[in-house]
């Protein structure tokens, strides 16, 4: 599903225009944004949580020319997914194919 995808599905299931569906997408991501800029923590029940994880600064390797760089700490945002969504979808997939 991209983010069109979502626009669409809220706009024909919420009964709001294509504009209004697309502001209301866009706000709740631009608040989930902010919230991991500001290192919070964003917990939506039985969907999952986002949180930041930190990495510390170490020391890699530049694959074109085999140098080694420093590579700066950095935070990147991490999902979890919850309990229900998990079991939800281990659920509609049915037994896995082996090959």
């Amino acid at each position: 599903m991209t983010k069109a995808d979502l626009v669409n599905y809220i706009s024909e299931k919420g009964g709001l225009q294509h504009k209004q569906a697309e502001m209301v997408v866009n706000m709740v991501f631009d608040m989930m944004t902010d919230a991991l800029k500001k290192d919070d923590r964003i917990e939506i029940r039985g969907f999952g949580s986002f949180v930041n994880r930190s990495y510390g600064s170490y020391q890699g390797r530049n694959p074109k020319t085999g140098q080694v760089v420093q590579v700066p700490p950095k935070r990147v945002p991490f999902f979890k997914v919850g309990k229900e969504l998990k079991e939800l979808v281990d659920k509609s997939t049915g037994p896995l194919e082996e090959e």
